[in-house]
């Protein structure tokens, strides 16, 4: 094998360890904002700690990359596609990282709702979410995997269902506290629990356009949706 074919074959074996990296870190992520959201819901305080103690795998993992990365266009120095390949694997990591540290907070308010009744409704609701999210999660994480594009406008935009589930949260939540001031611990915690859901959505959107711009070289259409509207929520005092 000459000096050159052993050149390119490393340089290979360097973007599939990328690959396979961020692949590792999307299913820990994942399944880390899962447990989260269950431990919450079921008051577990034990899958809550191990959240938490999760949360350090996909630190190491993000540092693990960029030092990759980093030796990559060092020795390598990539052009086109394959440079793009190694600045996309740093961010997609970095959101992925910021993915875990979301979950990582929800687990840690697990123990603060723990001895607070609430309506099922609220952690149904919290439940639905997440489910959205993470089903946007997943699906950029499959087309990086693929590295296939024909979706990735369309799970971006999808990205407006989740903020109008989450502003409606918002006013359910707000109405709830009003009604009775002893919920507005719990109800605090629990807004602070869904807007780290709903910024879940928001990262996965940033894999998508990341993913658009490593396989076609441009960025995605600036027309972004934006429904989260929570700002502008007004709900009645109560007579």
């Amino acid at each position: 094998m000459n000096r050159g074919s052993h050149m390119v074959r490393a340089f290979d074996e360097d973007l599939r360890f990328l690959s396979s990296k961020i692949a590792t870190m999307g299913g820990h992520a994942e399944r880390m904002v899962s447990d989260a959201v269950r431990a919450l819901v079921n008051s577990d305080a034990g899958l809550a700690e191990s959240v938490i103690a999760a949360d350090a795998v996909l630190d190491d993992a993000e540092r693990d990359i960029d030092d990759k990365a980093v030796l990559i266009i060092a020795r390598r120095q990539p052009m086109a596609q394959d440079l793009r390949e190694i600045i996309g694997a740093i961010r997609i990591s970095a959101d992925l990282e910021r993915v875990g540290d979301l979950g990582k907070n929800i687990a840690k308010r697990a123990s603060a709702v723990a001895d607070k009744s609430q309506p099922v409704r609220l952690y149904r609701g919290l439940e639905a979410l997440a489910d959205l999210a993470l089903a946007q999660l997943k699906e950029v994480l499959d087309a990086y995997a693929s590295r296939s594009v024909d979706r990735l406008v369309y799970v971006r935009d999808r990205d407006e269902q989740i903020d109008v589930m989450y502003t409606s949260m918002f006013r359910e939540l707000l109405t709830y506290m009003m009604e009775d001031p002893r919920n507005i611990t719990a109800c605090t915690h629990l807004l602070f629990c869904a807007k780290n859901i709903e910024r879940i959505g928001d990262h996965a959107t940033n894999i998508a356009e990341t993913i658009f711009y490593i396989s076609t070289g441009k960025q995605m259409p600036l027309e972004r949706p934006k429904d989260d509207e929570a700002n502008a929520v007004i709900v009645d005092q109560p007579e």
